[in-house]
């Protein structure tokens, strides 16, 4: 075995071996197993200067598409915790009004277009669009 594939056999075993004392969301494991691929190409190309931005365009392509099917999917985080909230005007059907939601005055309507809400009632947050909350009563 050449000294270049010992090498980056090396790094990589490095690089995975801290993933597991230094969780990193997958960052360093990608870059070894990037390393462990330029270990391969090593075989064929001997030059380092090339191998060595090869591993780093592999690295990042690895580490962007981890992210993309391997984290988990993020949700609003104005919505995740808290889903309810009182009104502070009446919301007339169709019409815009005012909501407390998180300790914050928000614009607000009903998601049922057909429903009056009145002042002091409390309400569940349905979605969030922008700056305004969709919301609906919690007796509905």
């Amino acid at each position: 075995m050449s000294s270049p594939v010992l090498l980056w056999l090396i790094i990589g075993s490095i690089f995975c071996l801290m993933e597991l004392i230094f969780p990193t969301a997958f960052v360093e494991f990608m870059m070894g197993l990037s390393a462990f691929m330029v270990a391969g190409i090593s075989l064929i190309l001997p030059y380092n200067n090339v191998l060595i931005v090869i591993w780093m365009v592999l690295s990042i392509t690895l580490i962007l598409l981890a992210k993309k099917y391997l984290a988990p999917k993020r949700k609003d985080p104005l919505l995740l915790e808290e889903d309810e909230g009182v009104t502070i005007t009446a919301i007339a059907p169709g019409k815009m009004g005012r909501v407390m939601y998180e300790g914050s005055s928000w614009q607000a309507v009903c998601a049922d277009e057909t429903i009056e809400l009145s002042p002091d009632e409390k309400v569940y947050i349905v979605s969030r669009h922008g700056n305004t909350l969709s919301v609906l009563p919690r007796k509905f």
